[in-house]
């Protein structure tokens, strides 16, 4: 049912007021969209962007309690409650805009806004007694060395005032795994993005796709196993045998992939969302991979592998 629900990707919200239940993100899935709800049941939960034409519908009870309706199906379960972003970690975008211009994103039409050191650490003071990790991203609003820059400032900052494991996902330069590692960063998330380099030429055509595999070759031996990660979005016209090819690259590295479903957004609007049944089949894959290259998101602590709500993640949504 998860995977059904992710090839739709959204829902309509009903019933009792439900306003402390819906996130609303700067960067990622949904960036500048209308809000989203995590809707989770028996462990597991599902990401949902509020959509008034959704044909899924979420009826709010009370007090977190939810009934889902989609097909004919009807369950019972809870919205949860986000603390930054997403439910049990603060997950913050410190930069909302971005100079690069990537097909699929909506980031580049937010405003250039950045968060102050001081703004992110009270954020997470505010949140820091009901959650388990700590996660930054960010767009790039001067320079990629500058970003990383006010990252890593940001991250020491964060080190000397909590003591939560630390998760970071940046555009990286050629020493990012490096100084993030010595500041104390638990966990990395460079993102490959597509499944190709073709498509990663057409989708991002002012990045550099060598600069992020050598970025997560060198992190793995920081970082160690089951911590490091990198997306890799599926509907972007990659085939199911080039995405396998990604996926089984990334493990072989020692890198869990994130195979994420395309949310259509910006140059990237008009494409349809993987169907359940392809998600499923590479899932099968995904699992299989991970298996046999000894590797486990379930030791995931912070990022898209430890929340799971836009994704299916093996390990947690099959146990």
């Amino acid at each position: 049912m998860k995977a059904d629900l992710l090839s739709v990707g959204t829902a309509r919200l009903a019933g009792e007021p439900a306003g402390k239940y819906v996130s609303r993100s700067a960067a990622g899935p949904g960036a500048g969209g209308p809000g989203s709800v995590f809707f989770s049941l028996e462990g597991k939960r599902v990401r949902l962007s509020l959509d008034s034409e959704s044909p899924v519908l979420i009826t709010h009870t009370g007090e977190g309690r939810a009934v889902l309706e989609y097909r004919g199906r009807e369950v019972r379960g809870r919205l949860e409650e986000v603390a930054l972003h997403c439910p049990r970690q603060a997950y913050l975008t410190v930069s909302s805009g971005c100079i690069f211009s990537c097909r699929y994103c909506g980031v580049p039409g937010n405003p250039m806004e950045r968060k102050s050191v001081r703004e992110i650490v009270e954020l997470v003071r505010q949140v820091a007694d009901r959650v388990d990790a700590i996660s930054l991203t960010s767009g790039v609003i001067g320079s990629v060395e500058e970003e990383e820059r006010y990252v890593l400032e940001v991250v020491r900052q964060l080190r000397q005032q909590f003591s939560l494991p630390i998760g970071v996902s940046i555009y990286p330069t050629e020493r990012t795994p490096e100084r993030l590692h010595s500041l104390g960063v638990t966990e990395v998330k460079f993102n490959v993005e597509t499944a190709t380099d073709n498509l990663f030429e057409e989708m991002c055509p002012e990045l550099s796709r060598d600069a992020i595999w050598d970025a997560l070759s060198r992190s793995v031996p920081l970082f160690g196993k089951n911590h490091v990660f990198s997306n890799i979005i599926i509907g972007l016209g990659e085939t199911d045998g080039e995405a396998v090819s990604c996926i089984r690259r990334l493990a072989g590295m020692g890198v869990i992939p994130v195979v994420r479903p395309l949310t259509p957004a910006a140059a990237c609007r008009n494409l349809p969302r993987p169907s359940q049944e392809r998600l499923l089949a590479l899932f099968r894959v995904h699992s299989d991979t991970l298996r046999d290259a000894g590797l486990d998101p379930r030791e995931a602590v912070s990022m898209c592998a430890a929340c799971t709500g836009c994704d299916l993640v093996p390990g947690r949504d099959d146990s």
